[in-house]
């Protein structure tokens, strides 16, 4: 005699859409308070550059009903519907070197960037 299985296998956790570095946060934070205050941050990406693909930053001042909402370490950004499947998993972070300072992201879904380091490809 056959029991039946009434019990749903359990559920595997979806990786982060995004992360924030503890640099990246920081910034942002520095951005909301000053110049920035009262907008949000919106990711998405566009098709342009060598190798297709490039990440686009721009203020907002409301999440859009395509927006997907990320809050971590208490900093909220927004995220373009159309570039979830390209981010999932991605970490924002803010790097200052000898002459530039910016958002950069490391990203497990690039399987190359092209030679200037402005566009990548999935």
């Amino acid at each position: 005699m056959a029991t039946a299985i009434t019990e749903k296998p359990a559920r595997r956790a979806l990786p982060p859409l995004m992360q924030l570095s503890d640099a990246a946060a920081e910034r942002l934070r520095q951005l909301y308070a000053k110049g920035q205050e009262g907008k949000l941050l919106r990711i998405s990406v566009s098709t342009k550059g060598c190798s297709g693909m490039s990440y686009d930053l721009g203020w907002v001042d409301a999440a859009s009903p395509s927006d997907e909402v990320v809050v971590d370490q208490g900093v909220t950004v927004l995220v373009d519907r159309k570039a979830t499947l390209f981010l999932i998993g991605t970490t924002m972070d803010y790097e200052v070197k000898a002459l530039s300072a910016g958002f950069t992201f490391i990203n497990p879904n690039e399987k190359g960037r092209c030679g200037c380091g402005e566009s990548f490809h999935v």
